[in-house]
């Protein structure tokens, strides 16, 4: 029979063990995403959802930040299961709609099942990659990347693609939150923004978990 301090000496072997092989794969995941369009896997939605993730990022601090009314079109980019999207529906409701994009289609079909499960008729989702060409010019007023700018491998490209599907004056929220495999700095984060023409807004939160947002200069 192994001793308490040897059973102490395993445990910390293992959990050692295991802490190295989630960094490491955390890394591989990092590098692998600049190549390869490698999303958070559906079997790992609940990494998004937790108590955690609302404490440090939840759902209502993030709507809290955008100024949502209702009548508003809102753009959610990688909405997942729709952790984001079901209640920024509610606050646009009656008249405005929520456009979740995501490229699973397992993510969608339990969104489109939690927000029927709650009377939710404002949201439309959309199968696909953000790409050029796969949204509306001038369309929302809102627009929103949860932890995903990470998991974009030509993250300047999707920009575009979201500078021009928003309103003059539209606002793009960027949140990153650690320990997220692929968290963006906030240096990073600003100079992809505005490399594509948006504008600093504010800034909430702190190194660990943090909101930027962008306006979308208007012209005239």
């Amino acid at each position: 029979m192994l001793s308490g301090s040897s059973v102490l000496k395993t445990v910390l072997l293992d959990t050692g063990v295991l802490i190295a092989l989630l960094v490491g794969i955390g890394l591989w995941w990092r590098r692998a995403v600049r190549r390869y369009y490698l999303p958070c896997p559906f079997w790992l939605a609940w990494l998004l959802e937790n108590p955690y993730m609302e404490a440090m990022a939840g759902s209502s601090v993030i709507l809290d930040r955008l100024n949502l009314s209702p009548g508003m079109q809102v753009l959610d980019v990688g909405c997942g299961t729709g952790r984001v999207a079901i209640p920024a529906a509610r606050r646009v409701a009656p008249n405005g709609q929520v456009v979740a994009l995501d490229s699973q289609s397992g993510m969608l079909q339990k969104l489109e099942q939690r927000a029927s499960a709650n009377s939710i008729t404002n949201i439309r989702t959309l199968l696909n990659k953000i790409e050029p060409g796969v949204l509306e010019r001038n369309k929302f007023d809102r627009a929103l990347l949860v932890t995903v700018l990470g998991e974009i491998p030509d993250r300047e490209a999707a920009l575009q693609e979201i500078f021009a599907a928003l309103k003059p004056n539209g606002i793009l929220s960027i949140t990153e939150v650690i320990p997220d495999p692929h968290y963006q700095t906030l240096g990073t984060v600003r100079r992809l923004a505005e490399a594509v023409g948006f504008c600093p807004d504010h800034y909430y939160g702190n190194f660990f978990a943090f909101t930027m947002n962008f306006v979308k200069p208007d012209p005239a």
